[in-house]
């Protein structure tokens, strides 16, 4: 697949362009696949700020909600997925760094959260350290893979919160998954990347995990104020068709005050704009393994 993504951006006194980063890729010819439970979604973006442990934590309590088992992996170093729900990540006996670098079993390390039928393996700080010590690793890519195969059976689904980079953390996770999901700000640069992560995606497939498929991505911060977020939205749909939920994320104070109480949206504030897009997002996300 190529994939070019122009980044001109010259607009005049500063203003914001009148067209979002013109995109070329070609139309989608696969054919919708069908995803039955359990499902494995790596949430990857290489952009960071883009909402990507937001959408994480949000559509997994959304999917809690519905009564199924959702398993949260943080492999992010940061650790804002675990601390967002409440985990908090210094201090840890077990982390997702003695699954990923000491063969910990990954049973042993889950947490569970507030939220009925969320569970959550954290991050700590030590995983910062593991991109250079996975290196000389045996079989390093697919660690987090054979973590996740040996309690699967318990999880109606798995989504890992990936770092905003593509070394072996994310490799790991592109590997494990079944599939991608990719949460696309509404904002200017909200394709920059994008192509980058894309051919990652591809040679993941090709080499590491012939099952990944980029199933679903998600539009977020999307500011009903200005026709840029239009754009954006209406630029992704051309070109990714079904892949792109109807649902849209609003950008939303609620939103950002969330994580800070170590609440998903769905608990903090059941009933703002914010739960509603992410309770309709999960229904779009299970309809497809139904």
């Amino acid at each position: 697949m190529e994939f070019a993504v122009s980044t001109d951006d010259t607009a005049p006194n500063g203003a914001i362009p009148s067209q979002i980063p013109n995109i070329e890729v070609e139309p989608a010819t696969e054919p919708t696949i069908a995803h039955p439970l359990p499902r494995v979604l790596a949430v990857a973006n290489q952009k960071g700020g883009v909402g990507k442990t937001t959408t994480t934590v949000n559509l997994g309590a959304a999917l809690a909600e519905m009564g199924l088992r959702v398993l949260l992996i943080d492999l992010d170093p940061q650790g804002n997925a675990s601390t967002g729900l409440g985990i908090e990540n210094r201090g840890l006996e077990r982390s997702m760094y003695h699954v990923m670098l000491h063969d910990e079993p990954l049973e042993n390390v889950v947490e569970p959260t507030d939220v009925m039928n969320l569970f959550v393996a954290p991050a700590s700080l030590d995983l910062a350290g593991a991109e250079i010590e996975l290196v000389p690793a045996f079989s390093r890519e697919q660690r987090l893979k054979r973590a996740i195969d040996s309690v699967i059976d318990d999880y109606d689904y798995v989504l890992i919160d990936c770092p905003p980079s593509l070394g072996l953390l994310t490799v790991n996770g592109l590997s494990a998954a079944r599939e991608v999901l990719v949460p696309i700000q509404c904002e200017y640069y909200a394709l920059e990347g994008l192509g980058q992560l894309l051919r990652n995606v591809d040679l993941v497939k090709r080499n590491l995990n012939p099952q990944l498929d980029l199933s679903t991505i998600l539009c977020v911060m999307y500011d009903a104020r200005t026709k840029l977020s239009d754009q954006v939205v209406g630029e992704v749909r051309e070109h990714f068709g079904e892949k792109v939920l109807r649902s849209v994320i609003p950008r939303t104070v609620r939103l950002s005050e969330a994580p800070s109480f170590g609440q998903p949206i769905t608990t903090f504030d059941s009933s703002s704009r914010g739960a509603l897009a992410y309770r309709d997002a999960a229904k779009e996300v299970h309809r497809a393994a139904t």
